[in-house]
């Protein structure tokens, strides 16, 4: 096969066969041309699949809204709107935690226990990329055998691709797939906790922050604006000799949300241990989910809360637009390398380039 490719009598070729490497007989040569090629779905066929609940087509759906290509953004778009009036059916909880709390653990034993109760269940985990490669590991199944062996049971890990609050771009397009492949709890494990929490926080009706008894003063929570987006604050880890530091921990925090103002939606942030080992408190956690979605349907804050949300998706879809057709106009390619020198060098202010830049972007769009 390889005098096919190799010319023997050139010597300048680049191409040449080391003397006693021959191909093993244990490789079939044959085996690309086996190998099943993956059918192109229409969006009929992707509306069908997700309807059906069959996961496959969902996973392929999801990819295809996080691909930046112009053509499956398109085709996406499509998909999610026929999908929106089956959307919206679900409780969607927000959990998050700093690195190490638990959060994939605790997201299992929960998981588990609700499919058990006839739940399906959709958890959309969002692993952080790296600053340098742009790579992300995506093992949350690893984390979570059990639960994503359940048929009733759907693990998507999404890469943040650097965005802002440790939420995938896209997430909140695939919670509405989600939700219309039938799936009535959606559970968000965003990658840590911060300020930029408050991008997780604005498209779940529910929000559970876990965290560690021995993780230093606990009253440095105050300090961040997670505290004042919890709903329920739960001290994870909570067994054996860690079960007393865990009360103590949570009487802690007892006291200082005293110190926060009441909520708009009319609910008072609870405080609770539990174990994703021993499996204890999950159960009364989520209980506090229910009484939460109960209340704030009753006084009407639960719908308004959602009206909120597609609001703030219109704001940031417009910013988000504008910003790549900005990068992306042949106008800024061609004058922002020359603009970037400029502020090197001192010549220009940033401020006054900035403004140039955008005044040269609406001259070649307007005219």
């Amino acid at each position: 096969m390889y005098d096919e490719i190799i010319d023997k009598n050139n010597k300048e070729s680049a191409l040449k066969l080391t003397k006693g490497t021959e191909q093993r007989n244990d490789v079939n040569l044959n085996y690309l041309s086996r190998v099943k090629k993956v059918k192109a779905l229409s969006v009929n066929d992707y509306i069908e699949g997700i309807l059906q609940g069959n996961r496959t087509v969902l996973a392929r759906a999801i990819t295809l809204v996080e691909s930046n290509l112009h053509r499956h953004q398109t085709m996406a778009q499509e998909v999610i709107e026929k999908c929106l009036p089956h959307s919206g059916n679900s409780i969607r909880l927000g959990i998050t935690g700093v690195p190490g709390v638990g959060k994939s653990s605790f997201i299992e034993v929960l998981g588990k226990m609700l499919t058990s109760q006839g739940h399906k269940v959709a958890v959309l985990a969002i692993d952080p990329s790296s600053e340098r490669s742009g790579g992300s590991i995506l093992g949350d199944k690893t984390r979570m055998e059990l639960l994503s062996c359940d048929e009733n049971a759907f693990i998507r890990p999404s890469p943040s691709a650097g965005s802002l609050g440790g939420v995938a771009r896209k997430t909140r397009e695939i919670i509405v797939l989600c939700e219309a492949a039938g799936y009535d709890v959606v559970l968000i494990e965003t990658v840590g906790v911060g300020q930029s929490e408050v991008l997780a926080h604005s498209m779940v009706d529910f929000f559970l922050l876990l965290q560690l008894a021995n993780a230093g003063d606990e009253l440095q929570g105050i300090k961040r604006g997670i505290m004042e987006m919890a709903d329920v604050i739960a001290i994870n880890k909570s067994e054996g000799k860690e079960k007393e530091r865990s009360e103590i921990a949570a009487l802690n925090y007892r006291n200082a949300l005293h110190l926060f103002p009441p909520a708009e939606s009319g609910w008072i942030p609870k405080v609770l241990t539990c174990s994703a080992y021993t499996k204890e408190g999950i159960k009364e956690i989520w209980e506090m989910v229910l009484d939460y979605v109960r209340l704030t349907k009753k006084n009407g804050f639960f719908f308004k809360n959602r009206n909120t949300q597609n609001l703030r998706i219109l704001t940031e879809t417009i910013s988000q637009t504008l910003t790549e057709r900005f990068y992306n106009s042949e106008v800024i390619k061609e004058k922002l390398p020359i603009a970037k020198d400029d502020i090197l060098d001192n010549r220009v202010s940033a401020y006054i380039i900035a403004q140039n830049l955008i005044e040269d972007y609406f001259k070649a769009n307007l005219t």
